[in-house]
């Protein structure tokens, strides 16, 4: 099939860069002659039709901004057959034979759903904070997110260190310890808990209550939002049920959709920019159904069941460094 005129989303999540992305797919379309068509609001506005002419002037000024020009939802109707059947329609209504969509891990399972029953072709591209996708190294808005929980991780240090508290820090992370990790050992933290590893409380508690009495000091801990014991909160409810907490002032800050918003990184920038730019080649090579990433600075393909199918793994000798330096 030649492509004529090609369709951009942004889909789930939003993350920092995912505009800068954006941009790529247009401008780079333009050197090839393609229109762009961006959709808003993910698969629920394929859905309804919710399309807006786009060209190099379009996204002008937008790299630096956080957020999705093109908004994002989540749709119900796109798991459907039957709302995946009005998504094609549309795209044949408005003449789209291609498309680069933005997104997490369901949205790239959406988009591997959407070719095998449509046969419209589709490359992902990886935006998510949680850096939980199979295929690269990174995903767009990682960085940033992996930033902004370390400054706030110092900024609540210095309270903690003031008054000998410990502080449990919730920073986001459903399924992946990628942010709890990075952000524990930049932040300084003493112990962090995230989803990949079975911590037992009874350990969690005799670790904890030792850095705070023995030591007489302050102490970081950072959660992953999906570790088993539970978020921040459940796990600080715990340990004030246990009568050797009873002196110890403890605090829950949960970082929330702090990590989502704000300016991406210049790397998070660049990564998108890159990335947008090499799924339109993709698309224009003949290439569907696959993700692009980056591997050891090299623009990869990966098919898109493969993202979500292969699990990407922590580091687990970074897990090991925040003992040793805590």
């Amino acid at each position: 099939m030649e492509l004529r005129r090609i369709g951009v989303f942004t889909s789930g999540g939003d993350a920092p860069g995912m505009n800068a992305c954006v941009r790529a797919v247009v401008r780079t379309a333009y050197t090839f002659d393609l229109d762009v068509i961006g959709i808003r609001r993910g698969y629920e506005g394929m859905i309804e039709g919710d399309f807006v002419e786009m060209d190099p002037q379009s996204v002008s000024n937008i790299l630096q901004k956080g957020g999705t020009l093109l908004k994002s939802a989540r749709s119900e109707r796109f798991r459907t057959p039957e709302g995946r059947a009005r998504a094609a329609e549309q795209l044949r209504k408005f003449g789209i034979d291609g498309l680069v969509g933005i997104g997490g891990d369901g949205t790239l399972r959406g988009a591997a759903i959407f070719y095998e029953e449509h046969g419209i072709p589709i490359v992902g591209c990886p935006g998510t904070i949680d850096n939980d996708l199979f295929g690269t190294d990174e995903t767009i808005g990682y960085d940033t997110a992996l930033n902004t929980a370390i400054e706030n991780i110092d900024r609540i240090r210095d309270t903690a260190d003031a008054h000998n508290r410990l502080f449990l820090v919730e920073v986001m992370g459903r399924d992946a310890g990628f942010i709890a990790l990075n952000s524990g050992i930049g932040g300084g933290a003493e112990l962090v808990l995230i989803p990949e590893t079975f911590t037992e409380m009874d350990k969690v508690k005799k670790r904890i209550h030792s850095l705070m009495s023995a030591q007489s000091r302050s102490s970081i801990v950072v959660v992953a939002e999906g570790d088993e014991l539970g978020g921040a909160a459940k796990i600080a409810n715990a340990l004030r049920a246990d009568p050797r907490f009873e002196r110890i002032d403890l605090r829950v800050c949960i970082l929330g959709h702090t990590q989502r918003g704000g300016a991406p990184t210049a790397r998070d920038r660049v990564l998108a920019s890159r990335l947008g730019a090499a799924a339109v080649e993709a698309l224009v090579e003949g290439h569907t159904n696959v993700m692009v990433g980056i591997i050891n600075n090299e623009i990869k393909l990966t098919p898109t069941r493969n993202v979500w199918q292969r699990k990407k793994t922590i580091n687990y000798e970074l897990l090991k460094l925040t003992d040793l330096l805590s």
